[in-house]
Parts: C-alpha cells; structure tokens; sequence
C-alpha cells in the first residue's frame, strides 16, 4: 500500500530525494513517516509529516533532511542532503493515523549507500 523509491548510491555530501506514493488507496490525512534500518537494529524514525502538513525530524537529520507532501499526486518526499556514511540503511515509509500514533501501514524499503 505504500512504496519507496529514489534510493541509491552516492558519495558523501551529496543528496537523494526519497518519494513515497500510495498506489491503490488515498492516505491525505495520514501522518506518513519515513524510517530507516540498518541490519542487526530496530527502525530509527527520520521524519514525518502529518496530513495537515506538521513537521517532524531525528536530531540526526536536521538540518540536512527535509520532509514534504503533495496530496495532489498522493506523494511523499525526503529530500536528504548534506548525506553521511552513517546514513546508509534501507529507508522505508509508513503511514500512521496521527504524526503520535503506531504506524500500521508500512512498505517495501528502498536502499540507500552512501560511500565516504
């Protein structure tokens, strides 16, 4: 119900965007958060927004990651720039019915490298 996409291979200090689309069912009131794992470790929160568009990001991020919505198209993106090695993981989506709420929903991830 949810798909990420945009991931890839990139040096450090450059930039992805993420985009995160709901394909089949309409999730516009829905916080939808982005997450990241690394094997061997739970999910680690990145950022989300919720359907009215407030805002929320991990300390690790700010100011390098930022995280929006366009209802029109269904769609959610993280632009991240500024990336780490420390970035590396598989980032997935989620979709909760609050930005405070268990995220119920969740897709297939998109893997992102990012090499020193």
């Amino acid at each position: 119900q949810l798909q990420a996409s945009g991931g890839g291979l990139v040096q450090a200090g450059g930039s992805l965007r993420l985009s995160c689309t709901t394909p089949g069912r309409t999730f516009d009131t829905y916080a939808i958060g982005w997450f990241r794992q690394t094997p061997g470790k739970e999910p680690e929160f990145v950022a989300a927004v919720s359907g009215s568009g407030w805002q929320r990001s991990a300390g690790s991020v700010k100011g390098r990651f930022t995280i929006s919505r366009n209802n029109a198209n269904s769609a959610v993106y993280l632009q991240m720039n500024d990336l780490k090695p420390e970035d590396t993981a598989i980032y997935y989506c989620a979709a909760a019915t609050a930005l405070d709420e268990k995220y119920g929903y969740w897709g297939p991830g998109t893997q992102v490298t990012v090499s020193s």
